[in-house]
């Protein structure tokens, strides 16, 4: 079956790329699933990280390997003991059981959920990335009128600035990237779209402005200037694409921080954002840029490798 699969060149530098030989999985058995994949989106930030061996990539010796946590795909068998799911039904699977491959088979049980009738199916895509929005929003808390500032106009960041929105905070993002800015604006979910590209996060981001900092960015040694952009006893939350984090603990104690480290997503969180969506509360569709055949595996992933800007959310169909 064909997977798009992480390996490396001769070079050493590591490369994602369609092959067409990866082996199928095996039937489904007790309550397994065997699903057809339509459409899996990128998620940018791990699968970058995976490229350039940051902190949470696989090491060379897995190599070669499919990754992904974005999939939606349709149920085609059923093994024996399945009783919530059966054959025709449209799903999204997350975690690594929704790589980028042809066929998976997994346990209805797992992460994942059946997708309501009226949601585009390319937009459940990226549901991974909106979902660990949504759980970082959860977990921040936001009450009506609070002030938020998200970091990161990504795909996590835009979707995270809708749902503090939902909630009643008021909402602030911020981002180097005009472009990523434009669409936040365009969308209208935050109340300010800041640049804070060299030295304009001083001019901009005053301290002790914000209820809670939500840092989808993930730039090393920015924990401080995260912290000091924190009101008295806020909280900030850190979201991956971190190996260590360190800021002044005098500091932190006199502004008696609260900080949440914040990854990933469940079922539940899932299932209200297909809720959301499917009410049309949650706007996903703006944040699709590239929906492409898997046969374009290597240009995206070379775009996202050595230009990650130039991507914004990605979805290849199968």
């Amino acid at each position: 079956m064909r997977a798009i699969v992480l390996r490396n060149r001769p070079d050493n530098i590591r490369e994602k790329v369609l092959v067409p030989d990866w082996p199928d999985p095996a039937p489904p058995h007790t309550n397994h699933i065997r699903i057809q994949t339509l459409y899996s989106g990128i998620t940018n930030g791990t699968e970058r990280n995976q490229l350039h061996r940051g902190n949470y990539a696989p090491g060379d010796h897995l190599l070669p390997m499919p990754y992904g946590y974005q999939t939606v795909g349709r149920v085609i068998e059923t093994g024996p003991d399945t009783q919530l799911l059966q054959t025709g039904d449209h799903i999204f699977i997350g975690a690594s059981t929704g790589a980028h491959i042809e066929y998976i088979v997994v346990a209805e049980d797992d992460l994942l959920i059946k997708l309501p009738s009226d949601v585009d199916l390319r937009e459940a895509a990226i549901y991974g990335m909106a979902a660990v929005a949504l759980n970082t929003v959860r977990n921040a808390a936001p009450q009506i009128g609070e002030k938020l500032l998200v970091v990161g106009a990504g795909c996590i960041g835009q979707a995270a600035a809708q749902f503090a929105a939902l909630q009643g905070a008021r909402v602030t993002i911020c981002d180097v990237d005009d472009r990523r800015l434009d669409l936040a604006r365009k969308i209208g979910a935050a109340e300010q779209a800041l640049n804070v590209e060299g030295d304009r996060w001083s001019a901009r981001i005053a301290d002790a402005s914000y209820d809670a900092v939500l840092d989808f960015a993930g730039v090393p040694g920015m924990e401080e200037q995260l912290i000091l952009a924190m009101k008295m006893g806020g909280r900030v939350l850190l979201i991956a694409g971190r190996d260590r984090v360190t800021y002044p603990f005098n500091m932190a104690q006199r502004r008696l921080l609260t900080l949440k480290q914040n990854s990933h997503f469940y079922v539940d969180d899932l299932e209200n954002l297909a809720r959301l969506h499917s009410r049309g509360q949650i706007d996903l569709a703006s944040l699709l840029q590239d929906v492409v055949p898997a046969e374009e595996a290597k240009r995206i992933y070379d775009t996202l490798r050595d230009r990650p800007n130039d991507l914004l959310g990605t979805v290849f169909t199968w």
